[in-house]
C-alpha cells in the first residue's frame, strides 16, 4: 500500500504540533492533589490529548496520571504508548538553544524531548491521521496512550494498567529502528551509610543519566587539581570550587559518557579523602561500565553485558549516599546481581536499598508483531530488520506484547538525556510513513 504523507499534507502540522508540546518544560516536580507529577507535566498532558481530539480521536484524561486518544473499532486493540515527559535539561550554557525553544537550525528541531519522547510519539499520532484522512477502515481499535513520569517511577502507566483495557499487543516509539525485542531488567539502587568525615559533596540529576560535571569545595584543592592533572582527567577550576567535567549519556549505555562522578572519586580516593562511598566507587565502579568488579561477566546471547551506571551521590553532615541504575540481562536472575553487589558493599560498610525494579521484557522474533514490524521496516527502507537488544527501559515493559520501534535510525546518534537533544526533519518524516505502514498493516 502506498501511503501519500505530502510535505503539504503532514509535515508542517507535525513539526508545528511537536515545537508546541516541546516547548512546556514538562520534568516532574512536586506532587499536589491536583497534579500528581507536576503543573507542566499535566499541561503536556492535556496539550496532547487536545491535539488529538483536534485530529478526530476520540480522548480521555485520569487526573493528571495518563490519558488515551482512540480511533477505530472491533474487539482487539493496537496500542501505541508514548511519554510525555523528560529529564531535566542540565546545564543551560551547554546547549545552542533554549532547550525547550524548539528551534530549527539545519534541518534538526532542537528540544528536551525532540528524540525521547514527544517528537516520536507526536508523528505516530499523525501517522495515524495520515491514514484517517486516506479514509482507511480499522478494523481494531488503535489507542494512544500517553504516560506522565517514564523518567522516573512510571506511576502513571501503572495507573493504566491497574483500571483501563490493556491492548492486545503494541509498540513505543521510545528507542531505535529497526526494532528492540529483549530489554534488559531495570535496577535502580540506594547505596548508603552515616557520615563519619567532614566531607560534604552533591552531584548527578538522575539515577539514568551518566553524570556530566561534579563541583568539589573543600581544603584539598590544590591536591586534588594535581590528581587530575596526572590522571589526565578534565576539570575547570577557581579559588574556591573545582569543577570536573564527563560527557553525558543515558544510562542504558554509559559506555558513551564519561562519568564525572567516578573521575572525582578516584581522584578523591588517590589523594587518600576518607568515606565508605568514595572507596566504594574508586575501587569497584571506577570508570567502569559493566560491574566486572562486582559480577564479572555477566551477560547473556539475547541482551548482552551487564551495564552499571553511577548516577548520583550526596554526602552531607549526616550520611553518605549514591544512586547506581543497573541493567540486568534477560536470562539473569536480579538475586543473583544483588547477592553479589551486597557482598562488596559489606567490605565497605555500606548498605543496599533498592529504589526500583522493571522486570525485563523478550518477545522471540516468530512473534506475529515482530514478523509485521519487520516487513514493514524493511520495504519502506530496503534496511536489515533483525531486532536488536537494548538496556533501556521503555513503556514496552508495561503491557504485553508490546515493543520499542524506533524512531532513531541506523547511524544516527541517539542524544536523549544529553544537551542538544535534537531530531533530524528528515528522519522525523521518514518514522510518520513507517509507523503509518505499521499501523495499517497490524490493524488490518
Amino acid at each position: 500500500m502506498n501511503i501519500d504523507l505530502s510535505v503539504e499534507n503532514i509535515k508542517d502540522n507535525l513539526i508545528e504540533s511537536i515545537q508546541e508540546i516541546i516547548k512546556i518544560p514538562s520534568v516532574i516536580s512536586d506532587s499536589t492533589d491536583k497534579f500528581p507529577f507536576g503543573e507542566n507535566i499535566d499541561n503536556a498532558l492535556r496539550k496532547t490529548l487536545a491535539l488529538c481530539e483536534s485530529l478526530g480521536f476520540k480522548t480521555y484524561y485520569k487526573d493528571g496520571y495518563y490519558g488515551y486518544a482512540e480511533i477505530g473499532q472491533g474487539d482487539e486493540m493496537l496500542g501505541i504508548l508514548g511519554h510525555l515527559d523528560v529529564v531535566p535539561e542540565g546545564e543551560i550554557h551547554d546547549w545552542k538553544h533554549d532547550p525547550y525553544g524548539a528551534v530549527i537550525e539545519d534541518n534538526k528541531l532542537y528540544g528536551r524531548g525532540t528524540q525521547d519522547d514527544k517528537g516520536p510519539t507526536i508523528a505516530a499520532i499523525y501517522a495515524v491521521k495520515a491514514l484517517m484522512n486516506l479514509d482507511i477502515k480499522f478494523n481494531k481499535r488503535i489507542r494512544f496512550i500517553f504516560g506522565t513520569d517514564e523518567e522516573n517511577l512510571w506511576g502513571g502507566i501503572s495507573k493504566y494498567v491497574e483500571n483501563e483495557e490493556i491492548p492486545s499487543y503494541g509498540f513505543t516509539p521510545d528507542s531505535i529502528f529497526p526494532m528492540i525485542n529483549a530489554e534488559k531488567g531495570l535496577l535502580q539502587a540506594n547505596i548508603k551509610c552515616s557520615n563519619s568525615s567532614n566531607l560534604k559533596l552533591s552531584g548527578g540529576n538522575a539515577y539514568n543519566a551518566v553524570p556530566d560535571r561534579i563541583t568539589y569545595s573543600g581544603d584539598k584543592l590544590n591536591e586534588l587539581s594535581k590528581e587530575l592533572d596526572n590522571l589526565n582527567f578534565e576539570y575547570t577550576s577557581n579559588s574556591n570550587s573545582l569543577t570536573v567535567i564527563g560527557k553525558a549519556s543515558h544510562a542504558c549505555n554509559p559506555h558513551y559518557g564519561i562519568n564525572a562522578i567516578s573521575r572525582l572519586c578516584i581522584a578523591l580516593n588517590n589523594i587518600g579523602v576518607k568515606s565508605n562511598s568514595i572507596e566504594f566507587i574508586a575501587n569497584i565502579i571506577g570508570e567502569t561500565y559493566n560491574g566486572d568488579n562486582i559480577l564479572s561477566n555477566c551477560e547473556d546471547e539475547a541482551s548482552g553485558k551487564l551495564t552499571l551506571n553511577l548516577g548520583k551521590i550526596n554526602i552531607d553532615e549526616n550520611i553518605e549516599q549514591i544512586g547506581l541504575d543497573i541493567r540486568i540481562p534477560v536470562t539473569v536472575k536480579k538475586e543473583t546481581v544483588v547477592n553479589a553487589l551486597k557482598e562488596k558493599l559489606s567490605n565497605y560498610n555500606l548498605e543496599y536499598e533498592e529504589y526500583d525494579y522493571l522486570k525485563s521484557i523478550y518477545i522471540p522474533a516468530d512473534h506475529f508483531l515482530i514478523k509485521t514490524l519487520q516487513k514493514v521496516y524493511e520495504e519502506e527502507t530496503g534496511l536489515d530488520s533483525t531486532p536488536l537488544s537494548s538496556g533501556g527501559a521503555t513503556y514496552a515493559r508495561a503491557i504485553d506484547n508490546c515493543v520499542a520501534f524506533g524512531a532513531v535510525f541506523p547511524n544516527r546518534p541517539k542524544v536523549e538525556h544529553q544537551a542538544n537533544e535534537y531530531i533530524e526533519i528528515e528522519d522525523l518524516i521518514k518514522s510518520t510513513k513507517i509507523y503509518a505502514k505499521a499501523v495499517y498493516e497490524l490493524t488490518k
